[in-house]
């Protein structure tokens, strides 16, 4: 076979993996909003207020239901920035278990997928919101930093060692088993599916995301880190040590902070 028909064959348009494609370019998308600024912020907030621990909660219960709306939306932005990368794999299995129906209905189907996915990331952004109504996040970072970041480390850790971690993280690192024994038909079955593993992501990565919202939702930096060690803590063959040496960090750190401000 010529080199040229090699390549074109090995290059045509059939075999370039479009569901990566699509959902790398919509998480770059999100990553830009989000680095931008683009969305609009409750009550006219500046960029440093809102990186700030506590804040986007706190301007968000101030404003009301449009302030509540506007936080999901940013919420959900940044799920989609964070999760989306490591999702990929996924995302394209379950293309892959759709056999016997046309391109459009698999596209249909895998829309609902990743929809639902999204939709499951958003619904958890009403618990910083409800903790937040509570006990202002603001306020005790404010006069209790130490204590705060000490405890949150140490909630961290406690999860990252815990069995419930690693029976989502396995979920999260091997999906092909979870899509094969349930795959239902049709996109209300595509949304079914997706909602029952995203359960199990939410299970793996949620001690996370609490250390983010305690640290400020809107820091880009440590967003960004997050999203790394989330993301090899599902892709990398060493995933699951990742997790546990990211626990005895976190703990030693979190008695560190903690001590510090006792004395």
């Amino acid at each position: 076979m010529p080199i040229t028909d090699s390549f074109r064959e090995r290059f045509h348009y059939d075999n370039i993996p479009a569901i990566a494609l699509v959902t790398y370019v919509i998480a770059v998308f999100a990553w830009l909003v989000l680095i931008k600024r683009w969305l609009p912020m409750p009550g006219g907030a500046m960029d440093m207020q809102m990186s700030d621990p506590g804040a986007p909660e706190a301007m968000a219960l101030e404003n009301g239901f449009t302030g509540v709306g506007l936080y999901l939306v940013m919420w959900a932005v940044m799920m989609i920035a964070m999760m989306y990368p490591s999702s990929v794999p996924l995302f394209r299995l379950y293309y892959k278990t759709i056999e016997g129906t046309t391109k459009g209905r698999k596209a249909a189907r895998v829309a609902a997928f990743m929809g639902t996915y999204v939709l499951v990331w958003t619904l958890t952004g009403v618990v910083p919101l409800v903790v937040n109504a509570v006990v202002p996040l603001a306020t005790v970072a404010d006069q209790y930093t130490g204590f705060l970041m000490g405890g949150t480390l140490l909630l961290l850790a406690g999860y990252q060692m815990s069995p419930y971690k690693y029976r989502c993280l396995r979920y999260c690192r091997s999906p092909l088993g979870f899509l094969m024994s349930n795959h239902r038909p049709g996109v209300r079955g595509a949304a079914r599916m997706s909602w029952e593993f995203s359960v199990f992501c939410v299970g793996c990565c949620w001690a996370l995301f609490a250390f983010m919202v305690v640290v400020g939702s809107m820091n880009i930096v440590w967003m960004a880190l997050i999203t790394v060690v989330l993301s090899l803590e599902r892709a990398v063959s060493w995933g699951e040590r990742l997790a546990r040496r990211t626990g005895i960090v976190a703990g030693i750190a979190g008695v560190a902070v903690l001590a510090i401000s006792v004395v």
